[in-house]
């Protein structure tokens, strides 16, 4: 294995860090300054003009599409060579949809680059690459336990030239957004069919007749706006048979090409937070006083600090060589390494914003500090990409398959 990175990815990583230093992390104030504003004005569920005009300003310096692995409709970077930028852009929870980077977005072009109809490149997949739409994934549903996608009940049903869709979702990120033009939807074409057989995958528009989105489910009280994350109702939701993906039954085989790229970014985008959250601890413990001393002179400090850098790096490690394998392997070869990084990551990463949180005292918990949402964002991923359990589960099957 080979972990360096090329004079590209070298020049990349430049050229991203520079942006940041230069447009981004000035902006994080005015970024929730216009979100408050639009809330006074009844507007909180409106797109920032800060994100639109920074867009704008990356296309322009080429910064734009950077995640999609060998295609030329990106910039055609391996997962090992687009993870040290997914990094960077992770340092500012809301930095990757300025560089039309951001989930989940990211997975459903992966999704219809790979198994889209001309047509439906032509349709979606052309404003969602150039920034005009956003997109959403709509699979959880509140009344099974989605972790295990076989339980979902969602109805898609044929009847004559369209399918018929029915059922409720939730946690259906971005379906806040006014701009979310289309959902990918999964939900069982044959309930009789072999158990990975019975489910597909079919595009949704968001303007067809009885689409509702019910409510924005906040997380830790942060809703996420314009963003947000929601509880649908889709009722008898009419779509032409042409809208379905690769073909009835095959939605776990567009799940698992879809998922493997999107691990590696949610795994290196929580390296950047908890990257983050490492500086502003050590600034804070250098400059504040404690019982006589400064808080980083106290033993319990600098533990935590020492284990914090330990862990970063060891994620870090683990995440450039599952993408390593994913390029050269694929994504099946590597599948005990994805599962492994989006145990290891999320966990990490929880654990280094916690300390960062306990050394800024009151502090940490408040808005004042990034800190807070930045633990509500890593803790969320340990649901968003499934539950640890489940993946410590195909973790351990495969380790004692094995020894078999």
């Amino acid at each position: 294995m080979d972990f360096s990175y090329s004079p590209r990815t070298q020049d990349l990583q430049a050229r991203v860090a520079g942006f940041m230093d230069q447009h981004i992390f000035p902006a994080e104030a005015a970024f929730n300054e216009e979100i408050e504003a639009n809330t006074r004005a009844g507007k909180r569920w409106t797109p920032l003009q800060l994100i639109e005009g920074l867009k704008t300003k990356a296309r322009a310096q080429g910064l734009w599409n950077l995640f999609l692995p060998e295609s030329e409709l990106g910039a055609g970077l391996t997962n090992q060579e687009y993870a040290p930028l997914a990094e960077l852009m992770g340092r500012v929870p809301w930095a990757s949809e300025v560089f039309n980077c951001s989930a989940p977005d990211t997975g459903n072009m992966e999704t219809i680059v790979r198994y889209g109809t001309a047509e439906q490149k032509k349709r979606w997949l052309e404003p969602l690459l150039e920034g005009k739409i956003r997109s959403a994934f709509a699979m959880t549903e509140p009344d099974v336990a989605s972790s295990d996608a076989t339980n979902i009940e969602s109805s898609i049903r044929r009847d004559g030239d369209d399918y018929v869709i029915n059922g409720r979702k939730w946690w259906i990120s971005g379906a806040g957004d006014p701009r979310c033009a289309i959902y990918i939807f999964m939900g069982k074409t044959d309930p009789e069919a072999p158990r990975h057989s019975q489910q597909s995958m079919i595009l949704v528009p968001a303007d067809a007749p009885g689409v509702q989105v019910l409510r924005p489910l906040p997380v830790f009280g942060y809703d996420d706006a314009p963003h947000g994350h929601c509880e649908m109702l889709f009722e008898n939701v009419r779509v032409p048979a042409s809208n379905m993906l690769l073909g009835e039954g095959r939605g776990f085989e567009i799940a698992q090409g879809r998922l493997g790229p999107g691990r590696i970014h949610h795994c290196m985008r929580l390296i950047g937070l908890a990257e983050r959250a490492l500086e502003l601890m050590c600034r804070r413990a250098s400059s504040r006083v404690a019982f006589g001393r400064p808080i980083a002179d106290q033993g319990v400090t600098r533990e935590r600090i020492a284990e914090a850098r330990c862990r970063i790096e060891q994620a870090r490690l683990l995440t450039l060589k599952a993408a390593w394998m994913m390029d050269v392997a694929g994504n099946k070869t590597a599948k005990s390494e994805i599962a492994m990084i989006k145990v290891v990551a999320p966990s990490m990463a929880c654990q280094v914003i916690d300390w960062a949180m306990q050394v800024h005292g009151g502090g940490g918990m408040s808005d004042d500090f990034p800190l807070a949402y930045f633990y509500t964002a890593a803790r969320t991923l340990r649901f968003a990409d499934g539950p640890d359990e489940v993946h410590r589960n195909a973790i351990a099957k495969m380790e004692l398959g094995r020894h078999a």
